[in-house]
């Protein structure tokens, strides 16, 4: 978490809730907390981000957001969470490795604050999420937590005690671009064979329709792999990689508990099969981690935002 001085035009008011803003590539969330659980959401908003139309609309989309939250709950933040897509460089103010591509290489999180008039507190969205299951969700009762993001992108983050691990650099738990394969697709971080090239539910339709010839959602792909033999060698490659990548992480973290988000923990065989592709890979005769689903849904990016204010 990195929080960022006010600015002279930064209003103040009295805290009294939590606020949490989530940036996402369709979607902006944001949310109000009367206490830093799940259990304190007075007031939840959603709008389209509408990132196609540019970085200052973009900002103008947050901005409208927030005021929607102060117009319905009759109050304003001091201070306010941000969970935000791809790297953040808070020393050179760059955002990086986005998939809401028109926020890369500009200063969004200064450029937000000074838009929207309020102090910032910003990880990005793995984080918040992980931040959000540690403290409130599936993996509230466990002292370390790997929180990992498998859908359109491949994210994790490591949380220790309630507090999020940054790294020296701010990329601590980025194992979704680990190499996994040397000759693997090219991803759009400039590497080749990433885990996120691999596992990630686009990576998983594309492997299916390289083996089958036609197009099928990774939802459909699942369904349908007890009478599709293509489906079916998809989700074996699915949990025999899942395993594999997740093995390097655990072999350095060792976590208490992994907590999994995004459509491809939908997937109820990365429970089971893909549990049992870890320990080819580890390093011990067993394991016994909790490997769980998340509990928050698709919120806890911005419940996890909101929580880098208490």
């Amino acid at each position: 978490m990195f929080s960022f001085k006010r600015s002279e035009n930064v209003r103040l008011y009295s805290q009294t809730m939590y606020w949490g803003l989530d940036i996402g590539g369709t979607k902006l969330e944001g949310v109000v907390l009367s206490e830093p659980s799940e259990h304190g959401v007075l007031l939840r908003e959603r709008i389209a981000t509408e990132a196609d139309k540019g970085y200052d609309h973009v900002l103008e989309r947050c901005k409208l957001l927030l005021d929607k939250l102060i117009s319905e709950s009759k109050s304003e933040p001091t201070i306010l969470g941000v969970a935000h897509p791809g790297k953040y460089n808070f020393e050179q103010h760059i955002l990086s490795n986005s998939n809401t591509t028109a926020l890369n290489g500009r200063p969004f999180i200064r450029d937000l604050e000074e838009k929207l008039g309020v102090a910032l507190n910003a990880a990005n969205d793995a984080n918040c999420f992980t931040l959000a299951e540690a403290k409130a969700g599936g993996a509230k009762d466990f002292q370390t937590v790997f929180g990992i993001i498998v859908g359109t992108g491949v994210g994790g983050a490591l949380c220790v005690d309630g507090k999020i691990l940054q790294g020296r650099h701010g990329i601590a738990g980025e194992w979704g671009h680990n190499i996994l394969e040397q000759q693997g697709a090219k991803c759009y971080c400039g590497k080749r064979g990433c885990v996120e090239t691999v596992i990630s539910g686009p990576a998983l339709e594309n492997y299916y329709r390289s083996i089958a010839g036609g197009e099928m959602a990774l939802a459909d792909i699942a369904a349908a792999a007890e009478t599709d033999d293509h489906a079916a060698t998809t989700l074996r490659r699915l949990y025999e990689q899942f395993g594999k990548a997740l093995a390097a992480v655990i072999n350095i973290f060792d976590p208490d508990c992994i907590i999994v988000g995004g459509g491809v923990s939908n997937i109820d065989g990365i429970y089971s099969e893909g549990r049992d592709a870890i320990l080819p890979y580890l390093f011990n005769d067993r394991f016994e981690t909790p490997l769980v689903k998340h509990s928050l849904g698709d919120s806890a990016g911005v419940i996890g935002a909101a929580l880098l204010t208490a």
